[in-house]
């Protein structure tokens, strides 16, 4: 063990740091990917599970302002899934047009 931390000399030592380290990692790793997913379902699930993981990572350095952005994020997210999945979250013919053609 010790020669990893020779290696990597600010690699944190307690186990707790580590695992909140690799939960943020995993959370901005998710946000990112969720941007590239087409399927809002899936984009949804992805945010609230990354929002999550950096919300406990917020929390651990106890950033306020962090806290708050994540917790907004996740929620609206989970609320966007919970509509999606009850059929309440519906785009009109209209609106995907203006989507697939932004100029008309």
């Amino acid at each position: 063990m010790d020669t990893i931390f020779s290696l990597f000399p600010t690699l944190p030592a307690p186990l707790l740091d580590i695992i909140i380290y690799v939960l943020a990692g995993l959370g901005v790793v998710l946000l990112t990917y969720a941007i590239f997913l087409e399927a809002e379902r899936r984009q949804d699930a992805v945010l609230v599970i990354g929002a999550l993981c950096l919300l406990v990572y917020a929390i651990s350095i106890g950033n306020l302002i962090f806290s708050i952005a994540m917790v907004g994020m996740a929620l609206a997210a989970f609320i966007e899934l919970i509509e999606i999945m009850l059929g309440r979250h519906i785009h009109s013919e209209d609106l995907v047009e203006q989507y697939k053609h932004p100029e008309k």
